[in-house]
């Protein structure tokens, strides 16, 4: 298991740990689920974030 995987199961049970139901829960699991994916892909060196700077290096 990679940190991908493991950031999007880290949000996917901290969602659900705060959630106990309805449509406002389904949403605290996808935004924490999405956090959690972004952090393991960021770890994995996956995620680029130099293009959110607006610098061009070239």
């Amino acid at each position: 298991m990679n940190a991908t995987h493991l950031g999007l199961l880290t949000g996917l049970v901290l969602g659900v740990a705060g959630a106990f139901g309805g449509f406002g829960a389904f949403l605290v699991v996808l935004v924490l689920a999405v956090l959690g994916l972004l952090v393991g892909r960021f770890l994995d060196g996956k995620l680029d974030l130099s293009a959110l700077s607006g610098r061009d290096r070239g």
